[in-house]
């Protein structure tokens, strides 16, 4: 969970002074004296570690005021490689990610659905190697893999619990299997963690800044970073905005709450509302299969954006309360910009963006001291995926800020 950097020269610092070349660089060794208040000799030797490791280089100097020139220091992008998988019912989407966050391979095939887990994984080892091969990629210069689905997920142990669009997935030891596959290390995470560690990384945001993205996938996610880390909770399943509750004694949700935003908000429910709806949408072509989910909801997103009104009525009901949650989420950690991601965001993003605006233009606590900037992803449908390569990437480069890679056996 989230907590301030100790000035050591131990892990935390290394983190510290990664994040600091990241969102920062170039930028010389004073600075990071002068930003992280650690002393210079603590300074250079892990800049010389970094540097050694090829994660940093040097790249040219301060132009001379009549002292000697500062030596800056940026991340070398091509110093190793994250490779993420976003696991979903109807689709698996792998991606690799240079250590800048940058985008050098995906792929997408068919999902999960509802084929036995041990199949899926060994379709999931092949696409790995041949993935790989196809980019020309060196598997030594592999961080490691991410695998990341809804959640819950028990981080620990490496396995998906409960997941409502993977019900065979229940305590399946992915991260295991995996890992004695394919010979790196592995990790299970939920994919609006991912994407919000994505979206932190890629973006080159400040450590200072108190950061969320709210993901909407099958469900409803969020993560929130301060002071550069991820907020994780005592089992890495925090951020769950999809489990608050918007209307009391509401309807039963499979979390054993009741009234959850997931439930009247989510692409599902929407849907399930147009179909209520149907002799006024025959012009949206939707098919209400439920494998097509989040096809129906992308033609629903489209209507709705061009003027159909029953459409764009259904997607508004979904943003307000999507709004009203993205305020409590603003409240409790004071944010300072909020991206929103996933699947659910690449089409209606516009619409979801303008609601959650203008309901924290009014509505956020602290408006009158500060404004909350709201942004879309600049690729919504990867960014879990993106996000769980660069969760593989901040564990290797920067420990102290990502879950623990554990090494294959």
């Amino acid at each position: 969970m989230a907590r301030r950097e100790s000035i050591l020269t131990g892990p935390g610092s290394q983190a510290l002074i990664v994040d600091l070349i990241r969102s920062s660089g170039p930028i010389s060794r004073t600075e990071l004296t002068a930003a992280t208040g650690l002393t210079q000799p603590s300074i250079s030797n892990i800049v010389r570690r970094l540097i050694d490791d090829g994660i940093v280089r040097e790249s040219g100097r301060t132009p001379s005021q009549g002292g000697k020139p500062r030596t800056l220091l940026e991340i070398n992008a091509r110093a190793r490689y994250g490779i993420g998988v976003q696991l979903g019912f109807e689709s698996i989407t792998i991606v690799a990610t240079d250590v800048r966050g940058g985008v050098v391979g995906r792929q997408l095939v068919d999902g999960a659905g509802a084929g036995q887990p041990d199949e899926t994984a060994e379709r999931i080892v092949d696409l790995y190697r041949a993935f790989l091969s196809g980019l020309g990629l060196d598997a030594a210069s592999v961080a490691g893999v991410a695998v990341v689905t809804p959640g819950p997920i028990a981080l620990a142990e490496g396995a998906i619990l409960a997941a409502p669009s993977l019900p065979l997935w229940d305590g399946y030891p992915l991260r295991d299997v995996l890992a004695d596959a394919l010979g790196v290390p592995v990790i299970i995470g939920n994919d609006a963690a991912a994407a919000t560690i994505g979206e932190f990384w890629s973006r080159q945001v400040s450590r200072n800044e108190a950061f969320a993205c709210v993901y909407l996938g099958t469900g409803i996610g969020a993560g929130v970073v301060l002071d550069g880390a991820l907020l994780r909770g005592a089992s890495s399943n925090a951020g769950e905005l999809g489990h608050v509750t918007i209307q009391i004694d509401g309807e039963p949700c499979y979390c054993g709450n009741r009234g959850c935003l997931e439930r009247y908000a989510a692409p599902g429910p929407t849907i399930a509302a147009a179909r209520a709806a149907r002799d006024d949408l025959d012009d949206v072509n939707l098919t209400f299969d439920p494998a097509s989910l989040s096809r129906d909801f992308d033609q629903l997103a489209r209507a709705a954006v061009g003027g159909q009104t029953v459409a764009a009525e259904l997607l508004q009901r979904s943003a307000d309360q999507i709004a009203a949650a993205t305020v409590t989420l603003a409240n409790l950690f004071d944010l300072e910009r909020i991206v929103l991601a996933g699947p659910g965001m690449a089409v209606a993003g516009s619409v979801y963006a303008r609601a959650i605006r203008e309901r924290l233009e009014r509505s956020f606590f602290a408006r009158n001291a500060h404004s909350i900037a709201v942004e879309l992803s600049s690729n919504p449908r990867d960014a879990a995926a993106i996000g769980a390569a660069a969760l593989v990437l901040q564990g290797s480069i920067a420990p102290g800020h990502g879950p623990s890679l554990i090494p294959a056996a």
